[in-house]
């Protein structure tokens, strides 16, 4: 109860924010200003994510075209500076602010704020049978691996650290997250604030 309100409080002070970057993407890259995508979640139910959009619109099926590009371990298709990238897409990629209609799957039920990101069905679909331990719990919007290194590290160590994640998950653990979190978003909006 008291962690439906806190996510509550949290999508009620997150509104004005979201409702700039929504005008925002509608002036600059027009419509949809969502994204909408089928992804994996608790049990290994299907569930549909929603955030900003970042990039053209028929941007999965480009996704062929930049294979060469990648810069993920196989199945995680991720190029940072991707081609397919709105004007705004970037910067809101980039910082993470993409994310935040996630808020609405937390409300929802499908997610929570902290665990394994969810990947999209034709990934999970790839996954490994020792893999599927991941889905033991429901998916986050923040994962503990981004402060591990990212797509930087091998696949198996990121699946590895989520399957530990789901073994230690706690009401302290994830507010050692949130802390990280907080400091994490912060280097991002400066680092783009630079570039």
């Amino acid at each position: 109860m008291m962690y439906r309100i806190f996510i509550s409080l949290l999508f009620l002070s997150a509104l004005p924010a979201m409702g700039v970057i929504a005008i925002f993407i509608m002036l600059i890259d027009g419509t949809p200003v969502l994204y909408r995508q089928k992804r994996v979640g608790y049990n290994g139910k299907p569930f549909t994510m929603v955030k900003f959009r970042t990039m053209v619109r028929g941007a999965d099926t480009l996704q062929k075209k930049y294979a060469r590009r990648n810069e993920a371990e196989w199945p995680v298709f991720k190029i940072r500076n991707d081609p397919r990238f709105t004007r705004m897409g970037r910067f809101l990629s980039h910082t993470g602010l993409d994310e935040l209609p996630q808020l609405i799957n937390v409300l929802h039920g499908d997610m929570a704020l902290f665990g394994p990101r969810p990947l999209p069905v034709a990934e999970a679909k790839k996954l490994k049978p020792w893999m599927q331990k991941r889905h033991a719990i429901k998916p986050g919007i923040i994962s503990p691996w981004i402060f591990e290194g990212y797509h930087a590290k091998p696949f198996d160590e990121w699946m590895e650290s989520d399957i530990v994640y789901t073994q230690q998950k706690s009401i302290w653990f994830d507010l050692t997250l949130l802390g990280k979190a907080v400091v994490f978003v912060g280097k991002l909006l400066r680092r783009e604030a630079m570039d």
